[in-house]
């Protein structure tokens, strides 16, 4: 079994994690989250995001956010643009690095955003120009990229025809992202081969969501295709809106638990994660979805 000596975390609860939340979670808050991230030794903290306020209310004060953290030397922060206004945004408040985001899935492009795949990544042609032309990093994420709400099981021909636009539109980065959870294990490492086929694998990042508990398995499996980027979410973060009740990203504490265990490398605390876990979640008003950070909570409070 060929696994990796090291991998990285790309730490996303600050944006993917709380943009769902209803209730309205202070800006201190945000900021002491980021910060506490960066502390626990993460290279990549996806921080905030610049849309439109109107359809994301709880990531309105991204700038405010960004003003507010301390930059730990070596950390890259993160930041969802969709557009050039989001962009602007972005360059605005020092971001390190940008992403994108298109459907691996026609359907779900049609009935999200009323175009076809082709025409959702045309759009970003400008932000990813401009993007580059600042000299900030791009990534570029794809949703849906093992099944569709819609559509039932995304075609990989489908998902590798994207990444190959997004790395064509410069991308450093693209996330090979399972939005609504359903993928298992073989089938993630027959996307994530066929990804590699087109993009180098050191390029490619898994983005598990746990809907139906195969998260680490799918992470396991996309190791072994030669993956080495995963994103993650401290607590379990974020929701699914298509399975409801459901729980979204991975939780953090368990992917490092189970990749400390496995003796890879990833320069993240894990006790420092679990700590932050127990604590964003008091905020939130949520018991933590992280399986390891809740039984390592209980071992050292017994």
């Amino acid at each position: 079994m060929s696994l990796p000596d090291k991998v990285k975390i790309v730490e996303v609860s600050p944006r993917d994690g709380l943009q769902n939340e209803k209730s309205f979670i202070d800006t201190a808050i945000k900021i002491e989250l980021v910060d506490r991230l960066s502390q626990a030794g993460f290279a990549n903290v996806e921080a905030v995001s610049f849309v439109s306020p109107k359809w994301v209310p709880q990531m309105a004060d991204g700038a405010e956010v960004m003003a507010g953290i301390h930059r730990r030397p070596g950390t890259i922060y993160s930041a969802l643009t969709p557009n050039m206004r989001g962009l602007e945004a972005a360059l605005a408040a020092g971001v390190d690095e940008v992403v994108i985001f298109g459907a691996a899935s026609e359907a779900f492009s049609q009935k999200n955003i009323n175009c076809s795949i082709e025409e959702s990544i045309a759009r970003f042609e400008p932000v990813a120009q401009a993007a580059k032309e600042a000299g900030l990093r791009l990534r570029g994420s794809i949703s849906c990229a093992l099944g569709c709400p819609y559509q039932g099981e995304t075609p990989i021909a489908s998902t590798v025809n994207v990444a190959r636009r997004f790395l064509a539109l410069g991308c450093d980065e693209i996330d090979v992202a399972d939005t609504i959870g359903v993928g298992t294990a073989r089938r993630v490492g027959e996307v994530m081969r066929a990804v590699t086929e087109v993009v180098d694998a050191s390029r490619v990042a898994g983005h598990f969501h746990d809907t139906y508990g195969q998260a680490l398995a799918n992470i396991l499996a996309a190791m072994q295709a030669g993956i080495q980027i995963f994103h993650s979410s401290v607590a379990g973060l974020g929701g699914c809106p298509y399975a409801k009740g459901a729980t979204g990203n991975v939780a953090t504490e368990d992917v490092l638990y189970m990749l400390h265990g496995m003796g890879i490398e990833t320069g993240v605390d894990l006790d420092a994660v679990v700590d932050i876990g127990q604590w964003i979640s008091g905020h939130v008003g949520k018991k933590p979805a992280s399986r390891a950070g809740n039984a390592m909570t209980a071992k050292k409070t017994a």
